[in-house]
């Protein structure tokens, strides 16, 4: 029987001594408060009961006041700074340039075997580098612009997104990396199949059959299923907003409740971002977004941090 799904919690990682509480101090007066929590307490006070609930059943609240830190003292460098127990030490390189997302005109203006065959031949180079701990990120627009100054060092990123991809596309194309042996797969799909009107089921078991087809070609891989990312709903200024209206938070919820049952089946580990993303009306955060479905930079720290410390458990 496959193992249950793992599933990250940040109780867990304290226990196990990656993160550790700051120890209790006997003062006879109250230390100044610092200017970052003050700030992190007054968001708080903004977010609703239910969706604190939420972000600490989950395991995730102590991410959220993380990355909340980062913003409001950022660090010198792209990386986190040392708060992140799984920062990489800073000699050693975020990822391995010849394989990292190329944003730009070039790629936005290949038709998609073009961007297909563009991403068969870097796989192919990445096994004939025979780069240690490669890690894979399977999706589409969300992943493939993630920047590589914010993957987590130690690794060699093997970047596999292409914009605009569904799960049936995805899926198609796995083989191409039948001769990798990666350490870790991220794969996170589903909004474009949402969005040009593809059925609940058809995604799921899309989902389903990727996630089987890495386990079995990749045993010794770790496979992160992660969950699909709310939308901006009416604050959405992307230039299909009329097809995001279409699709309610609800449906998010419950395909997402699905793709957790998956990689439960599957002994897959399932990374629920979506809690991290969501407002209290249950859309995309203004302030991690660009147009209401696409990811800005403080979107991308929330996310990298959420890689890093699944990767290292």
């Amino acid at each position: 029987m496959p193992k249950p799904a793992d599933f990250f919690d940040l109780s867990s990682a304290i226990a196990s001594g990656h993160c550790q509480p700051d120890p209790i101090i006997p003062v006879t007066s109250p230390p100044p408060r610092p200017a970052w929590l003050t700030s992190t307490l007054c968001y708080l006070q903004t977010v609703p009961p239910w969706a604190l609930t939420s972000l600490a059943m989950n395991g995730l609240l102590g991410l959220m006041v993380l990355v909340m830190q980062q913003e409001i003292t950022p660090p010198p460098s792209p990386m986190l700074s040392p708060a992140n127990a799984f920062a990489a030490s800073p000699h050693a390189p975020t990822s391995q340039a010849m394989f990292t997302p190329r944003p730009g005109e070039v790629r936005t203006t290949l038709t998609y075997d073009q961007w297909v065959a563009l991403l068969k031949a870097e796989a192919e180079a990445a096994v004939g580098a025979n780069l240690p701990r490669q890690t894979i990120l399977l999706g589409d627009s969300l992943t493939l612009w993630f920047p590589a100054q914010l993957l987590p060092g130690r690794r060699s990123w093997l970047n596999q997104g292409i914009s605009g991809e569904n799960s049936r596309g995805l899926l198609a194309r796995l083989n191409l990396l039948d001769r990798n042996t990666p350490d870790t797969v991220f794969i996170m799909i589903g909004i474009n199949d949402l969005i040009w009107g593809g059925t609940d089921a058809g995604l799921i078991a899309n989902i389903r059959a990727a996630v089987q087809y890495l386990k079995t070609t990749h045993p010794q891989a770790k496979i992160v299923v992660q969950s699909i990312l709310p939308h901006g709903g009416q604050e959405a200024t992307w230039e299909g907003r009329d097809r995001l209206l279409t699709i309610p938070p609800q449906r998010i919820v419950g395909i997402n409740s699905q793709i957790k049952q998956i990689a439960s089946d599957s002994g897959a580990t399932y990374l629920d971002l979506y809690p991290l993303f969501v407002n209290g009306d249950g859309y995309l955060r203004t302030d991690l977004t660009t147009d209401g479905l696409h990811l800005n930079s403080n979107g991308y720290l929330v996310w990298r941090t959420a890689l890093a410390m699944v990767a290292e458990q």
